[in-house]
């Protein structure tokens, strides 16, 4: 999920970034320092947003920088256990396919895409299941559930795994598919129970 994380921090100015205002220099300092980071406590940190530096800052013998506290907001992403989220499918391969959300990307695996057997050609983007013909290619979009994190620190992408092999996910045309059919029972299904109420009713008299 999405979130505007408030965080705090000591930055170091150099002279050469005084030019600006003490604000869009923070901000730019702290831009390099934690855009595209990825921190077991917030997650991914996309962006930074808006940042309040301390007006008074200190100074260090021999270090012509000056040293500010601040207080910050980033746009984060955060992925949990559980989640449904909605992604598009942007590589094939032998063993899966990866899904874009968000920031990075969380492994589809062979395994967690259906029931039916699957089929995976890379050369030609696309994941066949054989019995319903049913398939997945480079620009799919889908609705998949989040099984399985890892978010290391600093630089790296981390590990997500996500399943379809649930009522209601895959390639969205799927969960249209399944929502029709499911709209389409409960419909033969209520005129069955209002006979059946009326049986009921006739026994009575």
């Amino acid at each position: 999920m999405f979130a505007i994380v408030h965080m705090s921090d000591v930055v170091r100015i150099p002279p050469n970034r005084l030019t600006h205002s003490l604000n869009e220099a923070a901000v730019q300092i702290l831009k390099e320092k934690y855009e595209s980071m990825i921190s077991p406590d917030v997650g991914y940190v996309i962006m930074i947003t808006d940042a309040n530096p301390s007006s008074v800052g200190k100074l260090v013998a021999g270090d012509g920088a000056t040293y500010h506290k601040v207080t910050f907001k980033a746009l984060t992403f955060y992925p949990k256990l559980q989640e449904i989220i909605e992604g598009e499918v942007v590589e094939i391969t032998d063993f899966g396919a990866f899904v874009r959300i968000g920031p990075t990307d969380a492994l589809l695996h062979l395994s967690q895409i259906t029931d039916d057997y699957l089929k995976s050609d890379v050369k030609q983007g696309v994941i066949v299941a054989n019995q319903t013909a049913r398939s997945l290619k480079i620009g799919s979009k889908i609705r998949a559930r989040i099984t399985a994190v890892s978010l290391g620190k600093g630089a790296g992408m981390g590990k997500i795994g996500i399943t379809c092999r649930q009522p209601f996910l895959g390639a969205v045309e799927w969960v249209a598919d399944e929502i029709k059919k499911a709209k389409a029972g409960a419909e033969q299904q209520q005129p069955q129970s209002a006979s059946a109420k009326e049986r009921k009713g006739g026994d009575r008299k």
